[in-house]
């Protein structure tokens, strides 16, 4: 496994939450971001962590 989701209503939070685990192939330098807030996904929205998941599994 290498991303996982949070669903806001769950966890009581503001907005839900995608992340990467450490397996994720996602290393740019010596900082990257490993998660993301998720208020509402748009077809950019979806583009975005569909490219994110294939780098993150390459």
């Amino acid at each position: 496994m290498v991303c996982f989701f949070q669903a806001a209503s769950k966890f009581n939070t503001r907005y839900a939450t995608l992340g990467f685990q450490h397996d994720a192939n996602l290393d740019d330098g010596n900082m990257w971001p490993t998660a993301f807030a998720v208020i509402d996904l748009t077809p950019a929205d979806e583009e975005r962590i569909a490219a994110l998941v294939r780098k993150a599994v390459s």
